[in-house]
């Protein structure tokens, strides 16, 4: 007789530990499931609360979160945002939404997040300060925002931007669809730029099926955030419409699946933490293989444990290790390519990425569920070590 295959190990799949099936009942026995309702309020509420900011706006997914922040805060098209070209292409391709052009920007080697550095270096050499703004000498192009992106969890170094985009008056949008939960020097991400976002897609700390959040302090972007994601309605009874809107909105069923996440979030958070850790622990030992860094002041919410794997030291490429990992029912991926690489967006503004380059070359991200037991993380850890020859 054959035996059974193992069980497959997925990368991050949503944890359902609280009171989901009761807000969802609630929804359905009251009839409240579209795109108003009492739990739209409170996941709101919630997530406000979580980033520290005055006000949240509920949307349809964390890409349209980002798209409507560059509206609402005067990115007009053919301006230029800075953003990490290692991020996943979601921040990207929003800012082509808004008909404006990316200038794609390295990582810094420790913690993998924004090259501030980089990013100083072409606010300082590369632009010149005109009236209206700030200009890309090459381009001639307005430089309007900088998209952070706090890629795996790790909040990009905010101390260190947030002056550079004031001394440049450039608006700060927090790319925090990834990070929820995590904290920068004590204060929340989302909450410590002009604008944040979330995410709540089905592999994300929290998920709602899929949905965002756009996060401020600003009333009045929040004001316009909330016209625009409902169709630009000036007066809904008589369908008037004197901007473009969008169908953005969350519905009260995904925000009630929200709100019973929200609950759980904190254990959420420790429990990734606690399975980089083990990660960490049991790897320790094996040449080759090194993880992302957490700075001093932060406490990454570990979105997804991801390892550096050297291929002179470990013996094989990050990719073939997937396979590996693969032909044991064990899910893995590598780091997204990154954007000055993407065969979509040859023409935005492409400053040298050496780093985004070897992270996409060299990174493999392993399974982080909060639901993973023990022996879920230890039968990865088992077979990277047998690969390995440990």
């Amino acid at each position: 007789m054959s035996s059974e295959p193992p069980a497959f190990i997925p990368l991050s799949v949503p944890h359902l530990s609280g009171n989901e099936w009761t807000y969802i009942k609630d929804c359905l026995d009251t009839g409240w499931v579209s795109s108003v309702g009492s739990y739209v309020t409170r996941f709101e509420g919630d997530l406000a609360k979580a980033a520290g900011t005055s006000h949240a706006v509920a949307t349809q997914c964390g890409t349209a979160a980002l798209h409507v922040a560059m509206l609402v805060c005067g990115v007009k098209p053919g301006d230029e945002v800075i953003v990490s070209s290692m991020t996943f292409i979601a921040p990207v391709n929003a800012i082509r939404y808004a008909n404006a052009i990316p200038v794609l920007v390295d990582s810094e080697a420790t913690h993998w997040q924004m090259d501030v550095n980089q990013v100083r270096d072409f606010l300082t050499n590369g632009c010149e300060r005109k009236t209206g703004g700030v200009y890309n000498k090459q381009t001639g192009r307005r430089v309007a925002a900088i998209i952070p992106v706090h890629i795996l969890g790790h909040p990009v170094d905010m101390n260190a931007l947030m002056p550079l985009a004031e001394e440049f008056d450039l608006t700060v949008i927090e790319d925090a669809t990834e990070s929820l939960g995590s904290l920068y020097h004590g204060k929340p991400v989302g909450g410590i730029g002009h604008m944040g976002c979330f995410s709540f897609n089905g592999n994300k700390i929290i998920t709602t099926g899929g949905g965002g959040m756009l996060v401020t302090n600003h009333e009045a972007w929040a004001k316009k955030a909330r016209y625009l994601t409902t169709q630009a309605k000036d007066d809904p009874q008589e369908y008037i419409h004197h901007e473009v809107g969008y169908n953005y909105r969350l519905t009260n069923i995904q925000a009630a699946f929200g709100c019973a996440q929200m609950e759980a979030l904190p254990g959420y958070v420790q429990r990734r933490r606690e399975i980089q850790a083990l990660y960490q622990r049991q790897l320790a030992d094996i040449p080759g293989i090194r993880f992302q860094g957490e700075a001093d002041g932060v406490v990454s919410n570990c979105w997804l444990t991801t390892i550096y794997v050297d291929p002179a030291n470990f013996g094989m490429e990050a990719r073939a290790l997937r396979d590996q990992l693969k032909e044991a029912r064990i899910e893995a991926r590598p780091l997204w390519q990154p954007g000055h690489l993407s065969p979509a967006h040859q023409d935005a503004v492409k400053l040298p990425c050496p780093v985004a380059e070897d992270l996409y070359a060299n990174c493999l991200s392993i399974p982080s569920s909060s639901s993973s037991t023990d022996a879920d993380i230890e039968r990865v850890i088992g077979v990277i070590r047998q690969v390995a020859g440990r």
